[in-house]
């Protein structure tokens, strides 16, 4: 049996307060599915990217919560939630990374797909000021006002209860530049770009590109039992070097398995590509 329009014409909540909808829905249309939003939950409860409330659990354990949660609410039997994190990338050393996470439960059939992305394009950063002249330059490096920020005294930090968000007015962002400095024991503000979606631009394009991943996820139908989501489930090293043959660590193999049935496939150079250049080979170029 083939399984291709599992969700057509049944209704979808996505719980988001964010304006993720904007991004999601439009992607998310080509399913058949009727798109329904769930703004009335304060999903900052779940966690804050300013740390004043802890994310509880994984990414992906805090997107289920939430997607579980907008069930629970609205009694759909599909939810949608996305759940962003924001530190060094995995693989390029000392570069700052976006990774998003759009999650989709269907409680009634069981099944549980993730879209995921990475990118390096984020002004996740921070810095410490002394005037509103060293917080406005920051605030360029940044984007704002296109992208908003979040000012807090330095002294103190995560613990502090001055804590000033969404930001995207000059003279609001002076103020609680001020305001900051006055109330830090050491004189100095701590200035970061929000990065609730709502404010932040770049991440929003990376949020719709995991939107793109679970959508091909979707599509993905296991070729055995038909079932949705087949996806890679491993990435096995080895590609040869062109120079000296011997295995890199470049991917020579993709396995694919469906999360219905267990079936497995094996998909060789997976880009397609046979041979890994000299320069990332260990041997040729240690």
């Amino acid at each position: 049996m083939k399984h291709p329009d599992l969700f057509a014409n049944r209704t979808a909540v996505l719980i988001t307060k964010h304006k993720k909808d904007e991004v999601i829905f439009p992607v998310l249309a080509q399913t058949g599915m009727n798109l329904k939003l769930l703004d009335t939950i304060d999903t900052d409860t779940f966690g804050t990217f300013t740390r004043d409330i802890d994310r509880k659990g994984t990414q992906l354990e805090a997107a289920r919560y939430k997607a579980l949660k907008a069930i629970e609410e609205t009694g759909e039997s599909i939810a949608i939630a996305s759940e962003g994190s924001f530190g060094s990338h995995p693989t390029i050393f000392f570069a700052p990374a976006n990774v998003e996470l759009v999650l989709l439960i269907d409680t009634i059939n069981d099944i549980e797909i993730a879209g995921w992305e990475i990118s390096t394009d984020t002004n996740h950063s921070h810095s410490e000021v002394s005037s509103v002249k060293e917080a406005l330059k920051f605030a360029k490096q940044c984007g704002f006002p296109s992208h908003g920020l979040a000012v807090r005294p330095n002294t103190g930090g995560d613990n502090s209860d001055i804590l000033f968000k969404g930001i995207t007015s000059e003279k609001i962002l002076k103020e609680a530049v001020n305001k900051s400095i006055a109330e830090s024991l050491d004189g100095k503000a701590l200035l970061e770009p929000d990065m609730r979606a709502i404010y932040n631009p770049k991440r929003m394009k990376v949020i719709e590109k995991a939107t793109i991943n679970l959508l091909s996820k979707i599509k993905s139908l296991c070729p055995e039992c038909g079932w949705l989501g087949f996806e890679i489930t491993e990435w096995i090293n080895g590609l040869p070097c062109e120079n000296c043959f011997f295995p890199t660590r470049g991917i020579a193999k993709h396995i694919y398995q469906c999360k219905k049935c267990n079936h497995k496939k094996e998909i060789e150079y997976p880009y397609n590509q046979k041979y890994s250049e000299p320069t990332f080979c260990d041997f040729c170029n240690p």
